[in-house]
């Protein structure tokens, strides 16, 4: 799909008969319909059809929108099944449909291609647009990207988000066991600094820990409670770990905050009240590794690092798909701040979420 090596080539008008074919037959009635998935999108999908039931190989529940849940052996041999698995796995969710020989399609394409106003997939809904507002400054990160796998998997992503097809995502998998974490950081076993923002359970840490026994010291910004204990619990027993029970931002004040695990975020509907504060009045020593994944707060924390960014130079692994400009945004708010970074790109799903850019110190 590349045609030269600093060029982005895009395939918009790319159609899957196939796909439209299926969606056709499917909203006819022709054969038993189906969901894979017991989840918010699969709920809008039987909000809008008279679906025979869902398919759940782990869950005990028998019913869901009132519709028996079965298990996907009891699969009818006629029946047509569409995938609700949108986040880490949704081709293995595909792949487990044909297994049971029945005829099954993705949510992204279904959605696409039947038109109907179906629960979105994130940002998706704006990426259209984005693109095409902004193509230049997607390009221009692009071309500033350091290696060929780099470029693939930029070039993957965009075809994916702009066409809804997931066969530019094949050869991905679900790898988030080693998130954060590839050979260009060129991590060293003492001495290192590492700021773990959104921390959630403590696992990257510790991952870093295995890596850099002899780390200098480890900060957490954790501002769930109820995580940033689970995080003490995992990281109980290691030294020099310094636990701040802050979101980050770009100024230090009090905001609403939705607790919901991983994915929690700040939110004016949130159930909790969190402090968030700078990195830059927090950590008051020189840290060599910055990891930043908090749903779509990344821009404002990375204002509230800039001075530490700028003193200090670390490395950064900041996560870039929870908004539809974040793949050229925080690129270039970072490079703003000095501009002697190496950029790498990294995704470790098979669907739209864990994608990594890594800023490396040029030598």
């Amino acid at each position: 799909m590349n045609k030269g090596l600093n060029v982005l080539s895009i395939d918009e008008s790319r159609v899957d008969s196939a796909a439209v074919e299926f969606c056709e037959r499917y909203l006819h009635g022709y054969s038993p319909r189906y969901v894979f998935g017991c989840n918010v999108w699969a709920k809008s999908i039987a909000e809008r059809i008279d679906v025979d039931g869902f398919v759940d190989d782990f869950t005990d529940n028998i019913s869901f929108c009132a519709k028996p849940v079965i298990r996907s052996q009891a699969l009818p041999k006629d029946a047509m099944v569409v995938s609700a698995v949108v986040g880490e796995r949704p081709i293995t969710a595909q792949r487990r449909i044909a297994e049971q020989g029945v005829h099954g399609l993705d949510y992204y394409a279904f959605k696409k291609y039947t038109g109907l106003p179906l629960q979105e997939v994130m940002f998706l809904g704006e990426f259209d647009d984005e693109f095409k507002t902004n193509r230049g400054k997607f390009e221009r990160v692009y071309a500033h990207l350091a290696d060929a796998e780099s470029r693939r998997i930029f070039t993957r992503l965009i075809n994916f988000r702009l066409t809804r097809d997931l066969a530019y995502m094949e050869g991905f998998v679900d790898a988030q066991d080693r998130q954060y974490f590839e050979p260009f950081l060129n991590l060293q076993a003492t001495n290192e600094v590492f700021v773990d923002v959104g921390s959630y359970d403590g696992y990257t840490s510790q991952e870093f820990i295995k890596r850099c026994p002899g780390y200098r010291a480890v900060h957490i910004f954790e501002p769930e409670p109820s995580n940033l204990e689970n995080v003490k619990a995992r990281l109980g027993s290691y030294k020099n770990i310094h636990y701040h029970p802050y979101g980050a931002s770009d100024k230090a004040r009090v905001l609403r905050f939705k607790s919901g695990g991983s994915s929690s975020s700040i939110s004016e509907e949130g159930d909790l009240t969190i402090n968030v504060a700078r990195i830059d009045d927090i950590v008051q020593e020189p840290y060599s590794f910055l990891k930043m994944d908090i749903e779509g707060g990344e821009v404002p924390a990375l204002v509230g690092a800039s001075r530490s960014i700028v003193a200090h130079h670390p490395r950064l692994a900041i996560s870039v798909y929870h908004k539809a400009d974040d793949l050229w945004r925080i690129p270039e708010l970072v490079l703003s701040f000095r501009d002697d970074y190496e950029l790498y790109l990294r995704h470790y799903t098979e669907g739209v979420t864990e994608t990594v850019m890594f800023f490396i110190p040029k030598q």
